[in-house]
């Protein structure tokens, strides 16, 4: 029997449910993070206001308290980028991307780097961190050199107060297994358990896609997609697509209600863009080389429509294009409730 074919729209619809941004969720924000396959955070608050747009009721302080209490942890992970995710995700992370990680950071970046150097500085940043938190010039003093690939190699993860709504330079660090505790993943289940991951957040997707926003390798996720039990679909240009068994997959004509995005939004970058959130007419204004960090963006029917911006107590739009009144009266309404959530 042939795969189904589903339609961009449906695919629209699917990830825009699985990220949380068809329904706000009633859930905790550790397990909101397991849902969403974590969330960017190079900017700290682009991860508060992401999660503002995804959790009923959602305040700063609950995500600044998450983090004081360690149930919550900021790491370099996927695609060498700071992550948000869920204290039970980061050592399955951690463990799935780090062989790949270190082959493509010594391949693009190395020059002359090799593995048995990165040993040696692991070493030196051990003895001097244990049991403590280092900001990144006392790293980089203990290393004799820029922090560079040997923070990622050594599972640092970004410690508050750093990294928050209050102090956005993500800039003190602590050993993973001091912060998070003992690695207890193995990496072939690692690599499982991003594939899940993904599938959850994101799917139905290529098996290029889950490689691209893991930051793997294709053939290193192969065999975690051939253990595991998915279901099999074809897209709108008779690609493979794989998914979870039972994982929502909404009506096309399902409404979605307006949404505020922050910077580097994981929904806009290429991995999604099956999807069409991010009209590619519209992708050069969103990611250009003026603007390295991406803009903040609006959705509308789910679909880009618009940047934001908060300045002097508000948030002001600037659409692509035109907008109906009622659709003009509902984003104002929701900008009058984020500009409230900035103070």
């Amino acid at each position: 029997m042939p795969d189904r074919v589903l339609t961009q729209r449906e695919l629209n619809r699917a990830l825009l449910a699985r990220q949380l941004l068809l329904e706000r969720a009633k859930t905790p924000i550790p397990k909101a993070l397991d849902r969403i396959a974590g969330i960017q955070a190079q900017y700290a608050p682009s991860m508060y206001v992401g999660l503002w747009s995804r959790i009923e009721g959602f305040e700063r302080d609950q995500l600044t308290r998450a983090l004081e209490r360690g149930s919550v942890v900021q790491g370099t992970l996927m695609r060498a980028t700071i992550h948000l995710v869920s204290k039970g995700d980061y050592w399955p992370f951690a463990a799935g991307i780090r062989k790949d990680q270190l082959e493509w950071w010594l391949r693009v970046h190395g020059r002359g780097t090799d593995t048995a150097e990165l040993k040696a500085d692991a070493r030196k940043v051990r003895l001097a961190m244990a049991g403590k938190t280092l900001g990144r010039a006392e790293l980089e003093k203990v290393l004799g050199k820029r922090l560079g690939f040997s923070g990622l190699a050594l599972d640092l993860v970004r410690v508050p107060p750093s990294g928050t709504w209050e102090r956005r330079r993500a800039d003190l660090y602590a050993l993973a297994g001091d912060w998070v505790g003992p690695e207890d993943s193995k990496p072939g289940e690692g690599i499982e358990h991003l594939v899940r991951r993904y599938l959850r957040g994101f799917g139905p997707a290529r098996a290029t896609e889950i490689a691209d926003w893991a930051g793997l390798n294709v053939k290193t996720i192969r065999p975690a997609l051939e253990r595991l039990s998915l279901r099999r679909f074809q897209d709108g240009q008779g690609k493979k697509l794989v998914d979870l068994p039972r994982a929502p997959l909404p009506d096309p004509d399902t409404p979605a209600p307006v949404r505020f995005l922050p910077v580097w939004d994981a929904t806009l970058l290429v991995h999604a863009r099956r999807a069409g959130i991010l009209p590619e007419e519209y992708r050069s204004r969103v990611f250009n080389v003026k603007t390295p960090h991406s803009v903040n963006t609006f959705l509308v029917d789910g679909q880009v429509a618009g940047t934001w911006r908060h300045e002097k107590g508000r948030v002001s739009l600037e659409p692509f294009g035109r907008l109906s009144k009622a659709v003009r009266s509902e984003l104002d309404e929701e900008a009058e409730r984020l500009a409230a959530f900035h103070v």
